[in-house]
């Protein structure tokens, strides 16, 4: 397996976690938004393919099945299912993640005609996180895609089995360090909980190996 920049890759991405309003729903309340944002060397449409057609999406993040337009459910292989809220080409795809209260959101804006900014944005209700520190349980997952959607448009052989090889817990433990930062600056987390969720962070994506 060709090795990757970790360090570089985990650079790329711009990470924020926010407590906001709600936009949606009939009772209001508070969200915890977790935010990413990396520039992609491809342009708009490109990136939309790569984000949405079900060959592709298989290459590099997992397979999907279902009624994949507006309105229909999808399943992702061995993680999370849900609705597709909106899909406005080649701007905006907004989907629920597990839960009618958990919305992922993918805007793609132009930067030039061969490079384009992505910002993911998933959102929970506070009462589901509990506080800013329920990022740890997303951010780096979603770090984890946004990395293997940069190795898919750049051609490398070996997207799916990055997270899983000799690079894996490098990867798991910076993304992790990142997002206890990120965490930190935000301001919506006690030190305690920030050590409880960068502790069962590093437990899932960085797990000690077995003696």
């Amino acid at each position: 397996m060709t090795d990757i920049d970790v360090a570089g890759q985990l650079a790329a991405i711009h990470r924020d976690v926010q407590l906001k309003a709600a936009s949606t729903g009939p009772d209001g309340g508070e969200v915890v938004a977790v935010l990413l944002r990396r520039e992609y060397t491809a342009d708009a449409a490109d990136v939309w393919n790569a984000l949405t057609d079900p060959d592709r999406l298989r290459r590099w993040f997992l397979p999907v099945t279902g009624d994949l337009r507006p309105g229909g459910a999808f399943q992702t292989e061995g993680n999370a299912g849900g609705e597709i809220l909106t899909c406005d080409a080649p701007r905006l795809l907004r989907v629920t993640w597990g839960d009618a209260a958990s919305i992922v959101a993918l805007r793609l804006t132009p930067v030039d005609d061969d490079r384009t900014t992505v910002e993911l944005e998933h959102s929970v209700p506070l009462a589901m996180a509990g506080n800013g520190a329920g990022a740890f349980y997303v951010g780096p997952g979603w770090d984890l895609a946004l990395i293997g959607l940069d190795l898919h448009l750049t051609g490398h052989p070996d997207v799916q089995g990055v997270d899983s090889g000799p690079q894996g817990p490098e990867i798991g433990r910076g993304s992790t360090a990142a997002w206890r930062a990120a965490v930190q600056a935000s301001g919506t987390a006690t030190p305690e909980e920030i050590d409880a969720g960068e502790s069962l962070a590093l437990a899932q994506f960085a797990p000690t190996p077995q003696s």
